[in-house]
């Protein structure tokens, strides 16, 4: 197959102010909505680089073409959380139609407006108003010019179906008709009236609307990066360093592509590479790499509320302990890969990226060429968790294309994938906290090494507090990972509210004498009822709120006192995100992060000594099989159409592995504190 071509001369040139004729250049006739972001707003839909907002920046548009197509544009990445099918119900929605009226055009950096990225369960906050205000502004144009065309009242129109009706005459146009030979442009911003429908209303918003070309990715039409093929293609390989912090001396091979410490070859493997390299050894390993952190350790974000030390006397008991994560890899189902082309003295790459923007600034950056010559296009990608907002593929592939003279294909291989894509960190997080006799919580001190700041404060309310990320040394790559830190963080907090509460109370009645946050207790409560909390003595419970959602998970296991013959036999995690949107989309990403949790949870863990991964392949990294999913999941979503949607990708994921823990507790009495709790594969 070969991929959807645009020639770059036609590329839009809007991004931070309209031009008329760039868009119909672009999209072709008919109508053209646009979004424009006003200077307060926030999120990924038109923030630059740099993270400056300007007023009047585009966010999303829509175009009605002269055959009644329907097409949006937004700049968001489709990478497997269903994103697209949300974002066309929107329009959907607005305009009255049909779900498969709908196109979606996504993060292709020639035809979308800048979009900072797909990361931080940003898509549904940012992009759903956005393109549900350009959807119903289209709706109103439509309604305005049928009005026009039929000499009627507008307010006697209704748009539905790719019709414009006059109720009163009964004379109607289609939307082709509408928006024959036109080149109208409208606007719409945050505080434009734009007449949302109401979510007590909605038809399509709310419903489960089916995946948008579910059918091609179940039999194999999608075309991922790694199946595109070009005219005269030819694929690529890249030599990798031994070990972290190795530098390339000689790569003297024949046909070999040489730029500083990059070597790489096209119609050929690594492997016929003869190459040199000098080693910088290094003394970390994944057993004493908690002690760098706390060794290298600097203060960096902090909160402090008041007095941690008067807070500690007024307590009857105080409780301190440390917990630990391990560095755990991202394993998307789709390693990296990119195919790119030069011509013209432009570049095309397509490449699965969370950050299209970014990677494209990244390769003229790489080449030393103005970002308009350097197009980036993202095919639906099989999964990033986090993992893909960097561009090295990219930059790969454009670099042995641009040697080549023709264009070139890298795939990254599993082993490859494994070790030089980054890393979820590792860490160190120490907590004390003080209680009272009748179990009010006096203090909380919270301190995280290196794993990060995201779901570092707490909910619980305490009125002595000290919680601080110390930023230390790492000596693996590491960056962002589904939920970030805040799994780590809701892990330490989530066990030790359980230590907190004693012997003598329960750990749920603990949490709610504790918290008043009403969208926590009401996940807290659903689940628990769900549950049946209190009737199964190896269960454990733990909340969160990261993201605009609000998690709690409750477990049932099944494990001997040698912490062998573990089972988990049922979870039940309830979660509120605002309005739902697509419940059977919603229900699909609680229940996978609850399921991509639990490899972090019981046995996930990178395994390193002297700058090498010893476990990078799924022989010997576990992630969670069939054999390990629990007897039953069941979800428990609360739908409040009173608040906006939120993002759901990221948060499901925080509260798998405390509750687990506290489970084993209750089993067998043994408290465990780091991750993974029980490591299936020996170090070696």
């Amino acid at each position: 197959m070969e991929p959807e071509r645009y020639e770059l001369s036609a590329a839009p040139t809007y991004h931070f102010e309209l031009d008329r004729r760039a868009f119909f250049q672009t999209l072709g006739l008919g109508f053209v909505v646009v979004s424009l972001l006003d200077a307060q707003e926030s999120g990924g839909g038109g923030r630059r680089r740099g993270g400056t907002a300007r007023p009047q920046e585009l966010g999303a548009w829509l175009h009605i073409g002269e055959d009644g197509s329907i097409t949006a544009f937004t700049g968001k990445a489709e990478v497997g959380q269903n994103t697209r099918t949300a974002l066309v119900q929107a329009v959907a929605e607005e305009l009255r139609v049909p779900v498969d009226a709908v196109k979606l055009t996504m993060a292709d950096t020639a035809l979308v407006p800048y979009d900072a990225g797909t990361f931080g369960s940003r898509s549904m906050p940012d992009m759903l108003p956005q393109l549900r205000r350009v959807a119903a502004a289209a709706r109103e144009l439509l309604a305005e010019e049928g009005a026009r065309r039929l000499s009627a009242k507008k307010v006697d129109m209704s748009v539905g179906d790719g019709w414009v009706r006059d109720s009163i005459s009964g004379q109607s146009l289609r939307f082709a008709e509408i928006v024959q030979g036109q080149t109208l442009l409208k606007t719409a911003t945050l505080g434009s009236p734009a007449h949302l429908t109401p979510p007590e209303k909605w038809k399509v918003l709310g419903t489960p609307v089916l995946k948008v070309d579910g059918r091609d990715f179940v039999t194999g039409a999608h075309k991922y990066v790694s199946d595109l093929k070009l005219p005269g293609m030819v694929r690529g390989a890249v030599l990798r360093a031994p070990s972290y912090g190795a530098k390339l001396e000689t790569a003297d091979s024949p046909g070999v592509i040489r730029d500083g410490d990059f070597a790489g070859i096209v119609q050929g493997s690594a492997s016929d590479i003869r190459a040199t390299w000098k080693a910088s050894p290094q003394t970390a390993t994944h057993d004493n790499v908690y002690q760098l952190f706390r060794d290298t350790a600097e203060k960096h974000a902090n909160s402090t509320k008041g007095n941690i030390d008067e807070g500690l006397k007024a307590a009857d008991r105080r409780i301190a302990s440390t917990y630990k994560v391990a560095y755990i890899a991202h394993c998307p189902l789709e390693p990296r890969a990119a195919v790119a082309e030069w011509k013209d003295e432009k570049l095309t790459v397509w490449t699965g990226t969370q950050r299209p923007f970014g990677v494209k600034s990244e390769l003229a950056e790489a080449f030393r060429i103005p970002e308009d010559r350097v197009r980036v296009i993202v095919p639906d990608t099989g999964s990033g968790y986090g993992g893909k907002h960097t561009g090295e593929a990219a930059i790969e592939a454009a670099r042995l294309a641009k040697s080549a003279g023709k264009p070139v294909k890298v795939v990254w291989t599993r082993e490859e994938e494994f070790t030089w894509a980054y890393l979820r960190p590792g860490g160190v997080i120490e907590v004390e906290s003080g209680v009272k006799a009748d179990g009010t919580l006096t203090a909380w001190d919270f301190h995280n090494y290196n794993s990060g700041n995201s779901g570092l404060p707490t909910l619980y309310n305490v009125p002595n507090q000290r919680v601080h990320f110390h930023r230390t040394e790492s000596p693996l790559r590491q960056g962002s990972y589904r939920g970030l830190a805040a799994t780590a963080n809701h892990f330490a907090r989530e066990v030790h509210m359980d230590e907190a509460a004693g012997a003598t109370m329960d750990p749920l009645e603990f949490r709610l004498k504790n918290l008043q946050d009403p969208r926590l207790r009401a996940v807290l409560e659903r689940t628990a009822e769900k549950f049946g909390w209190g009737k199964h003595k190896h269960s454990g419970i733990a909340g969160g709120f990261e993201k605009g959602g609000y998690v709690a998970t409750a477990v049932q296991v099944a494990i001997d006192a040698d912490l062998k013959n573990f089972r988990l036999e049922r979870v039940v995690v309830g979660f509120e995100c605002g309005a739902i949107v697509n419940p059977d989309a919603l229900r699909n990403q609680v229940e996978g992060g609850v399921i991509q949790g639990l490899g972090g949870a019981l046995f996930e863990a990178i395994q390193f000594e002297n700058g090498r991964l010893l476990n990078p392949r799924f022989s010997r990294y576990r992630v969670p099989r069939f054999t390990d999913m629990p007897g039953s999941i069941e979800s428990v979503l609360i739908d409040r159409r009173d608040l906006p949607s939120a993002g759901a990708g990221e948060t499901p994921i925080v509260a798998i592995a405390p509750a687990i823990s506290n489970a084993i507790f209750r089993a067998i009495g043994k408290r465990l504190r780091d991750l993974p709790l029980l490591p299936a594969v020996p170090r070696s």
